[in-house]
């Protein structure tokens, strides 16, 4: 049965409808938000995975270009491998779905959501991730927690719910918070140097606006009476647990307080091999009970020491930054480099300064979009000790890169006309053990200062960790990798000195309190400031020349109705230009000249080309003419390409001339002076006045 329900969210109508389409998945509904419209469904396998020891969640959102009315461009003609924004809402689907399935659920499952139509007003994600909720909560797949999601913006300091994309571009704050109608669950966003409070009234805000959309789900999952498959309870045997805690429980205390990562871990494997051995023939066949209950041993020893002893596997304390190391400069070929290092995080990022030609066009189903500044994240197995195959970007690295790039761009001087260069930052993990996209965000902020780009300051961030137990509760600065998997909450914090640029958090516990939030965005604040400190000890401004194998460009100005004139008839004048100097040439719209190369009187030499093709005469003033054809009256001469004027007989030179071609030729050359330009342009020169007179060159 078709059934619809809607409510106001943003103040415009959301429309939910289940029963029509998809019918044959375990749930599905489709959801229009204006002209947008996605459907989304959730299956599951009857079965559940065996040996698996995690949730077997997949999360797919694809854009179909017949949703804009477009058609793929490309030689198949249709939808390929998903695009950087598919796979990063994927990622925002997907996690505050995951902490909210039920402890032992191991059947595989899958939720697809598909942009089927798409307006220019209304983001399909928003729509995606209520939809997933929805499926879900409607089907007989064991997940019971209705969640939403809101987009905050702010515009002159007023919070705005969902803005639409024009909105959106004049935001001073882009973030997406989801969560159920009592906590949040998942943030992600960036802002134009937020302070603390501003963002804790931006997560406030939305909280209020989730419980719209939670409260419209009860309703449906009400009326739906999805029927639950129960969930086998996990059985834990208190005998195995006990002697694995009586044989183990020493040693692992002991190698907790191992500070080197990969001997730690080394240790581990030693003492759950020989925990297994000892234990084999009192619990045979059972060793994966023993690995489990060994992993959870070690899980509440560790937390145990945290939260009791406020120490930290390292060492340190709650508040704490490990030792931090920045070069910069390292390698000579390269625009600029910097090598961020941070306990035993280490990250290489180098920058590459490039030309228009060079931007990133994003055939988006709203329109083209186009980037001048990219961040890409890497992470070679080797940065772990490990061995792997090596594959494209996946899901982890397109938005640890995409996290980066956001704290990163509301610094970049795109908005300063001297500054015409598209950018990249790649970011190489050399090593790993907590937070390598923090990493990557002060190394990428180095490495712009030291490839000479005018940024607005140093820009740091900051991993948060959270361990609670019962009333006990410790935040943590700068966690390791073991901090973060054995944790309640992975927080990451990145800006200038002035504020936020860049916030992402995952919530893996219910009821996290506004005091708790503001303790950790105060103290992530403290860590950035002490970071950014040592940041600016290795380069405190943008160098002030760039790498003498960075392209120089120089911009000039031309009259828009003198554009053609650089162009030239089918390109001519500019293949000219470009072919004689060796340079890059883009002109656009406003006709604004980008001139590039890395020899710099090559470059010069292209603009006196172009400003050769642009000039107009101006009245008393000298140019060398040349002379293209000869008349009874007087001569018409060249004075820079494409202009000409007339020399009437009576200003050839001082006296009567009889015949024109008795003082001048064909092709000759020689200095004229502009008497006048008439209302149709007509421009009438002196060759008598010239005489004596000298060539006044334009500057370079």
């Amino acid at each position: 049965m078709v059934k619809k329900y809607d409510v106001e969210f943003g103040g415009r109508k959301i429309e939910v409808e289940t029963g029509r389409m998809a019918k044959q998945a375990h749930g599905s509904c489709t959801i229009r938000y204006g002209d947008t419209v996605v459907l989304v469904t959730a299956c599951r396998t009857d079965k559940p995975s065996t040996n698996v020891d995690f949730l077997p969640l997949t999360v797919n959102y694809q854009e179909m270009t017949y949703a804009a009315g477009k058609i793929p461009g490309g030689f198949f003609k249709r939808e390929g491998r998903p695009g950087e924004k598919e796979t990063l809402t994927s990622r925002l689907i997907d996690r505050p779905l995951r902490p909210l399935f039920p402890v032992g659920y191991f059947n595989e499952t899958q939720v697809i959501a598909t942009v089927l139509s798409v307006d220019k007003e209304n983001d399909p994600e928003l729509v995606a991730m209520l939809g997933a909720s929805i499926s879900l909560c409607i089907s007989d797949i064991p997940y019971t927690s209705a969640i939403a999601a809101v987009r905050v913006g702010s515009i002159d300091g007023q919070f705005i719910c969902n803005p639409t994309m024009a909105q959106k571009e004049e935001s001073d704050l882009d973030l997406i918070v989801a969560g159920t109608e009592d906590s949040i669950l998942m943030v992600e966003g960036g802002a134009k140097g937020a302070s603390e409070d501003f963002m804790l009234e931006a997560l406030a805000f939305a909280q209020t606006n989730i419980r719209v959309v939670t409260d419209l789900q009860k309703k449906i999952v009400e009326e739906a009476a999805p029927v639950k498959f129960a969930v086998p309870p996990v059985e834990i045997d208190e005998a195995l647990t006990a002697r694995v805690a009586e044989v183990v429980e020493a040693d692992l205390r002991d190698a907790l307080n191992i500070p080197t990562k990969m001997e730690r871990y080394a240790r581990f494997s030693e003492i759950k091999a020989a925990t297994k051995a000892a234990l084999a023939e009192e619990f045979e066949g059972r060793e994966s009970e023993i690995s489990a209950a060994f992993g959870d041993l070690k899980y509440r020893i560790m937390r145990a020491i945290v939260t009791k002893e406020k120490r930290r596997v390292d060492g340190r304390g709650p508040t704490d930054i490990r030792d931090i190391t920045c070069d910069v400069g390292l390698l000579p070929r390269t625009h600029g480099s910097a090598l961020f290092t941070r306990g035993e995080t280490q990250a290489l990022v180098v920058t590459t300064l490039g030309t228009s030609d060079d931007e990133q066009r994003i055939d988006a189903l709203t329109g083209w979009e186009y980037k001048r500044f990219m961040l890409h994240y890497n992470f070679p197995p080797f940065c772990v000790g490990e061995v792997k195959f090596m594959r494209s970007p996946g899901r982890r690295e397109i938005g640890h890169g995409a996290l980066a790039e956001r704290a990163i761009v509301k610094t970049m001087p795109f908005d300063n006309p001297d500054f015409p260069y598209t950018v990249r930052a790649v970011s190489d993990v050399l090593e790993s053990n907590g937070s390598s996209s923090m990493a990557t965000v002060c190394g990428t902020s180095l490495a712009l200062m030291d490839a000479g780009v005018p940024t607005s300051g140093h820009v740091a961030g900051i991993a948060m960790g959270l361990i609670k137990e019962g009333d006990d509760m410790v935040i943590l600065s700068d966690i390791l990798g073991d901090e973060d998997h054995l944790g309640d909450m992975d927080f990451k914090v990145a800006g200038t000195r002035d504020g936020i640029t860049a916030l992402q958090m995952d919530i893996k516990i219910a009821g996290l309190s506004t005091e708790i939030m503001k303790n950790a965005l105060y103290q992530a604040r403290e860590g950035r400031i002490h970071m950014i400190g040592i940041m600016e000890e290795a380069i405190s401004t943008p160098r002030t020349e760039y790498s003498e194998y960075a392209p120089r460009i120089i911009s000039i100005m031309v009259k828009q109705e003198r554009i053609k004139d650089v162009i030239g008839p089918g390109g001519k004048n500019i293949k000219s230009i470009v072919a004689e100097c060796g340079v890059k040439v883009d002109i656009d719209d406003s006709g604004k000249v980008n001139i590039a190369s890395s020899d710099d009187e090559a470059a010069q030499k292209a603009v006196a080309m172009v400003r050769a093709l642009t000039q107009d005469a101006e009245i008393d003033k000298i140019y060398m003419g040349k002379v293209k054809k000869i008349v009874d009256f007087g001569a018409f001469v060249e004075i820079f390409p494409g202009t000409e004027g007339l020399v009437h007989i009576s200003q050839l030179e001082e006296g009567r001339v009889a015949n024109v071609r008795d003082v001048i030729s064909d092709g000759d050359e020689f200095l004229v002076k502009v008497l006048d330009i008439d209302r149709q342009g007509k421009i009438r020169l002196s060759r008598k006045e010239a005489i004596g007179a000298t060539l006044e060159l334009e500057p370079s």
